[in-house]
């Protein structure tokens, strides 16, 4: 049968495929719209399969809560170049999968996976159709939830970084120093709450780097213990959340910060994805 251009117009907003790709698909399918979809699929994966050990160190990340600001999530679709990170269909593609998981709230980036993205395919399904339409490998590299009192989502300009945080007070007060707060986990990086949310692997790491630095430096062997105890306790201050000197100023902690802001105020939780 005649394809027309309507046709291949139409093929094109079902699937976000190039033209001449649409085309070939009707052309090949003898116009069967639903076959045609398949043909786009298969070639997805057909790219996927011949990408699959590429990097993909560019991409989007976006914050997101929910109305009530009682639960949040951040995502990240990742891409292997700057210039499909940078395409307004890229863009859009990745906010329709942001809009999934928002209306579904799922706790794992495997259930996400698993949701419907429409009423024929999978999340999963339809990121490998979109590798077919861009030509370049595609990840989910980054999901996380929140849910609190209150949730505050950061988005960085240029949405290669963003932070989410969830606090134990939903109030105003609790919302403007919410946001201070997603701002320093976004600049400053923590790894983790406080101290005793640090996992024992990484103290032992550093008790050890802390332990030999002492000994390259000449400090008594019988010292090194104490020193590397200094050490970790610096470890902590830098890298723990609640411990970290406050960006805005520098005199006080963020857990200072969220008690002068509003009594008992503190963070539950936070998450924080960027691009590598």
């Amino acid at each position: 049968m005649a394809i027309t251009a309507a046709d291949v117009n139409k093929l094109r907003k079902m699937t976000g495929a190039g033209m001449m790709d649409c085309k070939k698909a009707l052309v090949e399918t003898d116009g069967d719209f639903d076959a045609a979809v398949d043909v786009l699929r298969k070639k997805g994966q057909k790219v996927a399969a011949k990408r699959g050990d590429n990097e993909t160190t560019e991409g989007l990340i976006f914050a997101e809560t929910t109305e009530d600001g009682k639960s949040g999530i951040v995502f990240a679709l990742s891409c292997e170049t700057d210039f499909v990170a940078k395409n307004s269909d890229f863009n859009a593609f990745v906010r329709s999968l942001v809009d999934v998981a928002m209306k579904n709230m799922p706790s794992t980036k495997d259930e996400l996976m698993a949701l419907s993205y429409d009423d024929k395919l999978t999340v999963e399904e339809k990121i490998t159709e979109q590798v077919g339409v861009v030509g370049e490998k595609l990840v989910i590299s980054g999901y996380d939830v929140i849910k609190a009192d209150h949730v505050v989502g950061y988005n960085h300009p240029g949405n290669q970084l963003a932070s989410l945080v969830g606090l134990n007070k939903a109030s105003e007060t609790a919302a403007d120093a919410g946001k201070q707060v997603a701002m320093q986990v976004a600049a400053m990086a923590p790894i983790a709450l406080n101290k005793d949310a640090v996992d024992e692997a990484t103290i032992a790491r550093e008790l050890e780097v802390g332990r030999d630095l002492a000994i390259q430096e000449g400090k008594p062997v019988e010292m090194a213990d104490k020193i590397a105890q200094g050490r970790l306790g610096k470890f902590f201050k830098e890298n723990t959340l609640l411990s970290q000197s406050f960006v805005r100023d520098n005199k006080i902690t963020v857990e200072q910060f969220l008690k002068n802001s509003e009594d008992g105020l503190t963070v539950t939780d936070f998450k924080r994805l960027a691009m590598s």
